[in-house]
């Protein structure tokens, strides 16, 4: 441990952190190099030897942690300052009491006023750790400090954006201009190549933009929007999963930003199956009587498909579509009424389900269609489908023969 070889001294303190818990005591024996690591001229070391000491789970080691610790905050180099600031909150997950004792947690809200935008990336990062880990507010947020965290957004790396943006969510703006103010600051973040990036910054801007009052500002704005989301669905698999998902929330309330962009939701052939899962739902909840024409071909192509479970899923949201889009519900039907002429037995029973549901929101209004249900009584064996058949000829007996 007392070599000089820079990359030797990683490997052991790696090997410290990894046997720290199997070997607590052996692992005191240690202390003294890393107190002394602490104050080594070069800044690589004393950052690797305070990030170690954090990294080693040892309850009594704690205690020898704090000096070092509360030296490296007030650091002349920041690369020192910003591995302590992650230091904290690992030591407050061992000994919240010691942290709050030796006035770490004002250390840490000192520094979001540090000149390095890497500093304030990670202050904030620990804060907001600390934050979840005590389930008390230990940061609040002021205007002033708003205007700290937003000139640091420009210059930190995209992981320390992350952490700035998700930490602005909590500000409760002073008023409409503010929320302008902070949402202007955020738009350019949309544009960034880092998806994790985009999606930290939409939601702040949607957040913020429940504070703003002047409808020529919102209007455009969420305008804006539907770029970086459409965007975003040109990425693999595993992110445009991710972006589907937060789609899906997002168009529960703003449906408008992506009304005009149904198209980005078809399924392509390639897509894996959860992500084909999401992009039946999101098309779901943006149906409109302008778009459900071209939304059902959709659907019916994909109640040919090879997989049962999505030709399921398909088959339940041209219901969905007939109970939430009255107007377009005899559509719905002949789409339904053409996949049971397909005597797939999957596809039949799904749609027995569904035309149950609709003859639930539309009491007496397409019984016609029962006869056609009932020639296929026998290839039901499903128990939801016999129960929906069950339903449908307690509820119309009087007008289905030897009911």
């Amino acid at each position: 441990m007392q070599t000089d070889d820079m990359e030797l001294k990683k490997l052991v303190y790696l090997y410290l952190i990894n046997y720290a818990k199997t070997q607590p005591d052996l692992t005191l024996m240690a202390v003294n190099t890393f107190v002394k690591d602490s104050l080594d001229p070069s800044p690589l070391i004393r950052a690797l030897a305070v990030r170690t000491m954090g990294c080693v789970r040892v309850d009594k080691i704690t205690e020898y942690l704090c000096d070092p610790l509360d030296r490296c905050l007030k650091d002349s180099d920041p690369y020192v300052r910003k591995t302590s600031a992650v230091c904290v909150a690992k030591l407050y997950d061992i000994s919240p009491e010691l942290v709050e004792e030796r006035g770490f947690i004002e250390n840490l809200k000192d520094m979001i006023s540090d000149a390095n935008p890497m500093v304030v990336a990670n202050s904030v990062a620990a804060l907001s750790e600390i934050h979840a880990m005590s389930g008390k507010p230990v940061f609040d947020l002021t205007s002033q400090t708003i205007f700290k965290l937003l000139a640091a957004l420009n210059e930190c790396t995209e992981w320390g954006q992350v952490f700035i943006l998700d930490s602005l969510v909590a500000y409760v703006p002073k008023d409409s201009k503010d929320a302008e103010s902070v949402i202007e600051r955020i738009i350019p973040r949309l544009q960034h190549a880092n998806c994790a990036v985009v999606l930290s910054a939409l939601k702040v801007i949607l957040k913020f933009l429940r504070s703003v009052s002047d409808a020529d500002f919102a209007g455009p704005m969420v305008k804006k929007l539907a770029a970086p989301l459409v965007t975003l669905l040109n990425t693999e698999p595993q992110v445009q999963y991710v972006a589907l998902r937060n789609i899906n929330i997002i168009i529960q309330k703003h449906k408008e930003i992506l009304a005009n962009n149904i198209k980005v939701f078809f399924c392509k052939y390639n897509d894996p199956i959860y992500v084909k899962m999401e992009k039946l739902e999101a098309m779901i909840k943006l149906a409109s009587e302008e778009n459900i024409d071209q939304l059902l071909l959709e659907f019916k192509e994909y109640s040919t498909e090879i997989d049962v479970d999505f030709v399921r899923k398909a088959v339940r949201a041209i219901g969905r579509c007939a109970v939430s889009i009255s107007a377009s519900a005899q559509k719905c039907i002949n789409v339904l009424l053409d996949l049971i002429e397909t005597r797939v037995n999957y596809v039949v029973q799904e749609a027995v389900i569904v035309i149950k549901d609709i003859f639930r929101k539309y009491p007496n209004k397409y019984e016609s269609i029962i006869s056609t249900l009932c020639e296929n009584l026998d290839s039901l064996d499903e128990p939801e489908a016999k129960a929906s058949m069950v339903w449908i000829i307690g509820e119309y007996a009087d007008r289905i023969d030897n009911a």
